[in-house]
């Protein structure tokens, strides 16, 4: 089995991080498979920010949980584990116009790489909440991370060196078929 097959077949949802940066090599190397990622007809509608900022971070969680309320299921347990799981860098994506599939591919690019290089990831959705073009909070921060107004909230990945080993979650195998 080669190196991309292990990171792919590797790869789980980590919640818990330790609190040390990534390097910049690292980094660098996440920013480099996010702009490899293809798109429908190489438009390349998707655009990441990648958060490494401990305090807009947290900032980031307290809107969210002032946003969605205290007693959200996407908040649980908000003040130990925020919305971002505590970890180091936070790459958030948007995209120009309805590109969802587009930004799952980047996702999927980060996520793969991240796990070659011995991080951690966790996908999250519920962030899209506090994105809203309308909203004080979505125009804050929009505004503090450069992202125009049109551009849509697609999907946000933790990313950070595992502080757990969770066991793999079983997958179903009646999901996939081979028809010849």
């Amino acid at each position: 089995m080669n190196d991309v097959m292990k990171a792919i077949l590797g790869r789980q949802t980590i919640r818990s991080y330790k609190p040390e940066q990534i390097s910049d090599e690292q980094l660098d190397l996440l920013c480099r498979a996010a702009k490899q990622a293809p798109s429908g007809r190489n438009t390349q509608p998707c655009h990441v920010r990648f958060i490494q900022n401990k305090e807009m971070l947290d900032e980031m969680n307290r809107d969210f949980k002032e946003f969605v309320g205290y007693d959200t299921p996407a908040y649980t347990r908000w003040q130990t584990n925020p919305v971002y799981h505590n970890a180091p860098t936070l790459a958030v994506l948007f995209s120009e116009g309805n590109s969802a599939m587009d930004g799952g591919i980047m996702c999927e690019n980060i996520c793969i790489a991240a796990q070659s290089l011995g991080l951690g990831t966790c996908i999250i959705g519920s962030l899209g909440a506090l994105f809203k073009e309308d909203s004080p909070a979505g125009i804050k921060w929009r505004r503090a991370w450069n992202i125009p107004y049109n551009y849509r909230y697609l999907i946000a990945v933790a990313v950070g060196y595992p502080d757990e080993k969770p066991d793999m979650k079983p997958r179903f195998d009646d999901r996939i078929e081979i028809i010849r």
